[in-house]
């Protein structure tokens, strides 16, 4: 049976004969764009409907997909086509599949050519609008949602729709400007003082500058950039984890794949227009900050107090550049919320912390011991002999618990985005006898089951599974393991529900000699594989849902693989053979019935519950006043919510947790590790959902 791989180098092999052998025109010298770019678009196209685990019917429906894809992508908060410019491009609406078919680009030039001639004259507006003070003492409101809005009919009412956003923005600036001018004289009363008007000044001209920093980078965007972002909405029909990189985006990424960058640690994502974070990695200054969140939109990068720059219509490329900087530079970056809330979010760069990515233990001691085992990630290091594996790392943390006496087992995969299949197939093996722990199926149709071959239990006691919406992929798969044997009690909240696989292809290695003069034309990342659960079930879009489920803030609010653009569909398989745990005595019905009467109790989780319910009225909510006292006080509600939330959290119960003593002896007097684990400690100690997680233990220990 052939790779994969070798499959895909076939086909374009047999693409280039036909390409080299048909009306196709070969140029050596490579300087043909034309030419590059229909071999690119039809490599593209071979790989993608042969290579792709589910691949697309390329038809009038395909193509409709596409240009919505794409028209989103092109002007998302409607501020430069004209709805004129939208019927224009909607004559190739059902046309795009012929066009890929023939390796022709005519609607994607001419929708660039609309874009640039339309930011052109966009330019002018900015610097108009922005040259006279605003009124803030008029009743008006901006629709913030570019989803909600229409295209502009008219120049007149594009540029009506300018003045308010420029206002909003500079409203932004200006309350802020008041807070820290009032900060400043509560610290010092003979602190220089500046009027109204002077502060609207001020924020208009920086809300200029921030637009004079934008259309300069807009001026840099070349047409290869523009048409990676329009082969993209072709590729992400296929699915949202499908993809083109072209050479320096495949750099960045490769860059990024390491972990060995000076930056931030957060993986990024441009949709809809908008830089979002996608996965925050263990260990980085992100993750050790802890505020910035998967699904948060980034707004503005500012390099420590500088004046921030605008990246939302930025190139991903761009906005990365601007983020990442030299270990112990602050970046501050403005980001919006899922619950609509901005934020501001001081991060000081370095290095991983790799210490912070690693399996961690500590010992609860409540009525009974019980060990818990934090997993950032699912590890494996395979380039270094002596590397860290995460499968072994938690089976020592095991041991070590057991040693210490512990009765019962928490292992919490909240936040943890997954990794090396094989660990976790190793992992589920350590709490079950033998048995199938993962099928994989390709686009054959043939389902692979992944088995734990050992016999050997490592810990047949009580055993609590910790998850959120932010657990994906890897640890979807051990929790739904643990699940469909009854080994274990999931407890938190619903699971990301990624549970397809994706393998990169390089263009230059697949298409033969002969296209050398063309190169370098970059990668096609595929989705290849697709996961289910032994039950038969796919953890794709419904992720893993607990057994017992807490109240979680996010709760309501749109994230998850179901909220991407054509995520693969749920399905079945037939199951594969297994057998029940029977080691255990727990009734999670029962289980399930206990948790709620506590959570129904417990002042934190009610608040938790008000929270994520006034999170979703504020996320739905997408129009902001611009009337000044109106607006500040909207935000002064929203800040007081913000704060009543975070005062109960620190009135919660203290667990009482400790290291074990061989950990605390690695610590020796190093002060930032000494640091790292007294913040590691106190986060256990005042943790609501292990509060709970406990109690559940407790149960089966009476």
């Amino acid at each position: 049976m052939i790779s994969l791989t070798t499959r895909f180098k076939i086909i374009l092999s047999v693409l280039a004969v036909i390409l080299l052998t048909g009306s196709f025109i070969l140029y050596r010298n490579g300087n043909n764009p034309d030419s590059k770019n229909e071999i690119l678009i039809k490599a593209l196209m071979q790989g993608l409907n042969s290579g792709h685990y589910q691949p697309e019917k390329v038809d009038d429906s395909f193509s409709k997909k596409v240009f919505n894809l794409y028209l989103q992508r092109l002007d998302y908060n409607k501020k430069f086509l004209l709805e004129s410019d939208v019927q224009q491009l909607r004559q190739y609406e059902t046309a795009i599949d012929d066009e890929l078919r023939q390796g022709s680009f005519k609607f994607f030039d001419l929708s660039a050519d609309l874009i640039e001639q339309r930011m052109k004259e966009s330019q002018a507006y900015y610097k108009e609008i922005l040259a006279k003070p605003f009124d803030f003492t008029v009743e008006e409101q901006i629709e913030l949602d570019g989803e909600k809005l229409p295209f502009a009919k008219t120049k007149e009412e594009l540029k009506e729709a300018w003045r308010k956003q420029l206002k909003y923005q500079t409203l932004v600036r200006l309350v802020s400007m008041q807070e820290d001018q009032q900060k400043a004289l509560e610290k010092d009363p003979k602190a220089k003082q500046k009027t109204f008007e002077e502060l609207e000044k001020e924020a208009r001209e920086k809300v200029n500058k921030t637009y004079e920093d934008l259309y300069q980078r807009l001026a840099q965007i070349n047409r290869d950039d523009r048409r990676a972002t329009y082969i993209n909405a072709v590729t992400n029909v296929y699915d949202p984890h499908t993809g083109y990189f072209p050479p320096k985006a495949k750099a960045d990424f490769d860059i990024n794949f390491t972990g060995r960058l000076e930056g931030i640690g957060a993986s990024l994502q441009e949709k809809d227009g908008q830089i979002r974070v996608m996965e925050i990695v263990p260990g980085s200054p992100s993750y050790l900050q802890g505020e910035l969140k998967p699904g948060d939109a980034i707004q503005k990068v500012a390099q420590g107090a500088e004046d921030p720059v605008l990246v939302e219509g930025m190139r991903i490329d761009d906005a990365i550049q601007l983020i990442r900087g030299k270990k112990g530079t602050e970046v501050r970056l403005t980001v919006k919320k899922p619950d609509g809330s901005t934020k501001v979010i001081p991060i000081i760069r370095d290095v991983i912390v790799f210490e912070e990515t690693y399996a961690q233990s500590a010992l609860i001691e409540d009525k009974d011991k019980i060990g818990y085992i934090k997993l950032p990630g699912f590890y494996a290091d395979f380039e270094n002999k002596n590397g860290r594996f995460s499968g072994a790392d938690v089976k020592q943390e095991v041991e070590k618990l057991k040693s210490a006496g512990m009765k019962g087992l928490i292992l919490d995969l909240r936040n943890n985005g997954g990794g090396s299949l094989a660990d976790a197939v190793e992992m589920a093996g350590l709490f079950i006898e033998q048995g199938p722990v993962v099928q994989v199926k390709t686009a054959s149709g043939k389902a692979v089951v992944l088995d734990d071959r050992d016999t050997q239990v490592q810990y047949g006691g009580p055993l609590v599974i910790m998850v959120n919406s932010n657990s994906a992929s890897a640890s979807e798969i051990l929790a739904a393991a643990m699940q469909d044997y009854k080994r274990a009690v999931i407890v938190g909240s619903p699971t990301f529900g990624k549970g397809t696989v994706q393998q990169f292809f390089e263009l230059d290695e697949a298409l033969p000699a002969q296209f050398n003069p063309y190169k370098p034309f970059g990668a096609l990342k595929l989705t290849t594989q697709k996961f289910y659960r032994i039950n038969g079930g796919t953890t794709q879009l419904r992720g893993v849902m607990p057994d017992v489920n807490l109240p979680d803030a996010y709760a309501y609010l749109e994230f998850g693989e179901k909220e991407q653009d054509y995520a693969l569909p749920f399905d079945e398989i037939a199951p594969a053979k297994y057998k029940s745990w029977n080691g255990g005595k727990l009734n999670v019905a029962q289980v399930k019935t206990n948790s709620q009467k506590r959570v129904a109790k417990n002042e934190s989780f009610q608040l938790i519950k008000q929270s994520a319910e006034r999170l979703k009225k504020q996320a739905d909510n997408t129009t902001r006043s611009l009337q000044i006292e109106k607006y500040k006080a909207e935000e002064k509600k929203a800040e007081a919510e913000a704060k009543r939330l975070e005062e109960a959290q620190k009135q919660l119960p203290v667990l009482n947790v400790k290291r074990l003593q061989q950990d605390l002896q690695a610590l020796g007097s190093d002060t930032a590790k000494l640091a790292r684990n007294k913040e590691f400690i106190k986060s256990l100690e005042q943790d609501v959902y292990l509060e709970e997680a406990v109690a559940i233990i407790q149960e089966d220990l009476k």
